[in-house]
């Protein structure tokens, strides 16, 4: 689970009942599952012929670690961001027994494979693997980690010292900083003035105020620069119909929601496709492409094509996005590419990603926006 109501999924390391005995899922590839048994038997089966099981039920769940808040590595220095992605690579090996980066196929090194080692084993193992490596740290504090990672995901990786970063204005007082952003800001409807006229302006706006800053005034040079950063990007000395302009930008309305897993906000769009089609009728037309998009990860989850779009288009949606593709009605009729007219061998040994057509995720939307431009389908699905 990612958080509170969100729905599961399984993963390696879940425990779960099937075909009347309790297995280990030890391995998900697409829409396949491979579980073991208690004796080391492997199965491999489908995703609808797990659910379709009688029996089937996730008897021990691990905790999943959501995605990053968007833009949560902005900003940050490189360093920080290389080393949050190091931690995140040997704490998804704590948990699944694999690094985060490793290829298909990579199997588990002994002293991680969750099958046979218990977590805590594994938390001293990467310990003593870390500190052999020049980068000493305790098991507990593996353990600390692991439970952020769990937590947050990537968030919890983040030496979040590093994103404190110094103020556009530096060490500058408060009291200088407000006097020159008022004394640049009464500039914008003025005609074009020099810097030396707002540090100018600057010093008769402290003394209206009560007098020198306490540390006293900055040098002037310090003052310059100062000047140079609080006035960048507003065209105080530059042209003055740009600064004007600027000046009476009104403040954007619209904001970003903010999607830390999959799911937890997702958009409904359409637009006018500019090609002409062969309708139903027989008759060429132009169409509309109306697709639902999850913002956390940028995966289109179903797209449907219809000459108008209307409100019943946002419930088809809807309906593909959380049904598996084999699950789906009339999907093992769509896979019999044998009756086709098409080379499907060929195409297959050209991409292979035609094997794994039905490897596309199921997302669980939490809130759906529509765009408001065109009358609204679907506003918000809790």
């Amino acid at each position: 689970m990612t958080g509170p109501g969100r729905p599961g999924g399984l993963g390696i390391g879940d425990r779960v009942r099937f075909g009347g005995r309790d297995q280990v899922v030890i391995g998900v590839s697409g829409p396949t599952v491979r579980l073991a048994d208690a004796g080391g038997e492997v199965v491999t089966v489908s995703v609808s012929g797990l659910l379709a099981d009688g029996d089937f039920a996730v008897l021990d769940a691990r905790p999943r670690p959501g995605m990053p808040a968007v833009s949560v590595l902005d900003g940050l220095p490189a360093e920080a961001v290389q080393e949050a992605r190091w931690w995140q690579r040997h704490i998804v090996e704590v948990l699944t027994g694999i690094p985060a980066d490793a290829e298909d196929g990579t199997v588990p090194r002994p002293e991680y494979d969750p099958a046979v080692v218990t977590l805590t084993r594994r938390e001293q193992a990467k310990a003593a693997e870390l500190t052999a490596a020049g980068r000493p740290v305790t098991a507990s504090a593996i353990a600390k980690r692991r439970r952020r990672y769990q937590e947050q995901g990537l968030t919890g990786m983040i030496d979040h010292r590093a994103g404190k970063r110094m103020p556009p204005h530096g060490r500058a007082d408060a009291a200088v900083v407000a006097a020159m952003r008022q004394a640049i800001s009464e500039a914008a409807g003025d005609s074009t003035r020099t810097a030396v006229f707002v540090l100018r302006r600057t010093r008769q706006i402290l003394a209206e105020s009560g007098g020198e800053p306490d540390g006293g005034m900055p040098s002037r040079s310090t003052l310059y620069r100062l000047f140079s950063r609080l006035q960048d990007g507003r065209h105080t000395t530059g042209s003055a119909s740009t600064r004007r302009s600027l000046a009476g930008r009104p403040e954007g309305p619209f904001g970003q929601a903010p999607a830390a897993a999959p799911g937890d906000v997702m958009q409904i769009d359409s637009t006018p496709l500019d090609v002409l089609v062969r309708l139903d009728s027989g008759v060429t037309g132009r169409v509309d492409l109306t697709g639902i998009i999850d913002v956390a990860t940028r995966t289109v989850t179903a797209a449907v094509l219809r000459p108008t779009t209307k409100s019943v288009d946002a419930s088809v949606l809807l309906a593909r996005t959380v049904t598996p593709e084999p699950m789906r009605p009339g999907w093992p009729q769509a896979m019999r590419m044998s009756a086709s007219a098409l080379p499907f061998r060929r195409m297959l040994s050209i991409d292979q990603r035609l094997e794994n057509a039905a490897a596309r995720p199921v997302i669980i939307p939490q809130v759906i926006v529509v765009d408001y431009a065109d009358p609204p389908v679907m506003p918000m699905v809790a």
